[in-house]
């Protein structure tokens, strides 16, 4: 019986980008075609030409890169979207959904390419999706269509006769930021390397790039090294385009009141559970649980407010994406704030005697809620400075210092017999604190991008939030001979210092 001979299938088309730029002419074709493309508004760029002037004169020449989003094999924009509204396709192409975007900015924090804005006649996340929709059709990308010099080639990575797989697999080509193991699908030949580097070439002086100066302003990313650069060739930027960081004072707001609201309740639990303090105590029974639940409470506004689309926050629990952490910690903090009420219930319903069974509930909660920023900041990929393994550890200790600080003062009246182990317990807090501090921002850092962040944070532009938090927090370590009035300084300090790590973090430039 003869046999047939296997149907040959064709793999799904896997879409692959290559700018060779050793034909780009800088002309900017591109990013004028996919403007009116995607009907992209001014101020915000899904693509756009990038150009670096490497040598002296007589001897120098500019080099280009056409900057874009860099469709990620792995990409931590989707991990990090806690509604899927950054999704990627089944050919490989990361495609976003606007209707679903809350605005959130995780994505934006997450991209280590600065490729991913917030449309500002939308206010939801978009980015260079391949021109989805013309490749669905038959038709190539409007940027490689206008493309005088055929510079920009997009093809099917399983097409052996296609130009862009030809290219790939016999050129010589790069990525950019490979050590951050996204497995980009944008590949450039011949690029040169300060302009892959976004620190390689240096900021010229005065600011005065090509055409504009580089905008000024809080939250502003200026692109470039503004000292030194790590290219063997004396590299300047001449034209770039700066990103505004994602995250502003409403994060760094939040990581303090977060902390209040853990540490409150593991504090008073810890007391109690050590023998220290009475479970008939009004400090324990009352006080510790709202002012936990207060502090949660602000922390959900804050959190809401800090979206760019507030009245879509629900689909966090309607459509959640579960690799988010912004998804999982919505989920940690919704538990922990039941555990609070029903520990309040409880002493309305006269039955405190359940309020122990229900700390043990409650303690691996504040703790998660404590801690889980540490994982949300880990999937930011982009800022190096938050790669930290000790950051879960230091955010535990951070919560311990601020809830022991707010309840000293509570507790002079209230319970005035746990004020001796309150206070060490500040003393203690805010030392470890200090000691993590000094560590991270004294032992050489493994990148570039995290020693610039961390010089940013103390000797750059958040110095003074940095320096003051620190001495704030040194105060709070003579809490114990001092008293309960010192207490709260603690409190002063960590707010300062949360704002410097959150904006130092983002200080670095990506493109």
């Amino acid at each position: 019986m003869p046999v047939s001979p296997p149907v040959e299938t064709r793999p799904e088309p896997s879409w692959i980008k290559v700018i060779d730029q050793t034909r780009c002419i800088g002309c900017h074709a591109c990013s004028t075609a996919c403007k009116s493309e995607n009907q992209v508004p001014l101020s915000v760029n899904r693509t756009y030409v990038k150009s670096v002037d490497v040598g002296r004169y007589p001897q120098a020449r500019r080099f280009f890169q056409v900057t874009r989003c860099n469709q990620c094999a792995d990409p931590p924009c989707v991990a990090a979207c806690p509604t899927g509204a950054m999704f990627q396709r089944r050919d490989g192409i990361v495609d976003f959904a606007k209707t679903v975007c809350i605005g959130c900015k995780a994505c934006i924090a997450a991209c280590p390419y600065d490729a991913i804005f917030i449309n500002p006649d939308d206010h939801a996340a978009e980015k260079c999706n391949f021109c989805a929709h013309r490749l669905d059709r038959g038709l190539e990308p409007a940027c490689v269509v206008v493309c005088p010099t055929q510079a920009i080639v997009v093809g099917d990575r399983h097409d052996p006769a296609g130009r862009a797989a030809r290219i790939l697999h016999r050129d010589p080509v790069a990525v950019r930021r490979p050590e951050k193991d996204t497995r980009p699908q944008l590949f450039y030949k011949g690029a040169h390397a300060a302009t892959l580097d976004p620190l390689a070439a240096t900021r010229p002086a005065g600011g005065l790039f090509m055409w504009s100066q580089q905008p000024r302003g809080p939250q502003v990313v200026v692109s470039g090294h503004p000292h030194a650069h790590n290219s063997a060739a004396a590299a300047v930027l001449s034209y770039d385009v700066a990103h505004r960081a994602p995250w502003d004072w409403r994060v760094s707001l939040y990581t303090w009141t977060k902390s209040i609201a853990a540490g409150a309740y593991l504090s008073a639990a810890a007391l109690v559970l050590g023998g220290a303090l009475d479970a008939a105590s009004v400090l324990w029974q009352w006080v510790a649980p709202a002012v936990a639940l207060v502090f949660m409470a602000v922390t959900g506004v804050i959190l809401i407010a800090d979206l760019e689309h507030p009245e879509r926050f629900y689909l966090i629990f309607t459509r959640p994406q579960w690799r988010s952490w912004l998804v999982r910690g919505a989920f940690i903090i919704g538990a922990y704030g039941g555990v609070l009420v029903l520990h309040l219930a409880l002493n309305v319903l006269d039955a405190p005697e359940w309020q122990r069974p229900v700390a043990w509930a409650g303690v691996p909660l504040a703790a998660a809620t404590a801690v889980y920023t540490a994982y949300l900041f880990a999937q930011a990929k982009a800022r190096d400075l938050w790669q930290s393994a000790l950051l879960p550890a230091h955010l535990l200790v951070q919560a311990l210092m601020a809830g022991s600080a707010v309840l000293t003062p509570l507790a002079v009246s209230v319970a005035p017999e746990s004020l001796p182990l309150l206070l060490w317990m500040v003393a203690g807090s805010a030392a470890a604190h200090l000691l993590l501090v000094a560590g991270e921002t004294s032992v050489t850092h493994g990148t570039a991008h995290a020693r610039f962040a961390v010089d940013e944070m103390v000797r750059g532009q958040f110095r003074t939030s940095f320096w003051l938090g620190a001495a704030a927090v040194a105060a709070g370590v003579l809490a114990p001979w001092a008293g309960a009035a010192l207490a709260l300084l603690p409190l002063v300090g960590l707010m300062a210092y949360e704002h410097a790590y959150v904006q130092a973090g983002q200080a670095v430039p990506l493109a």
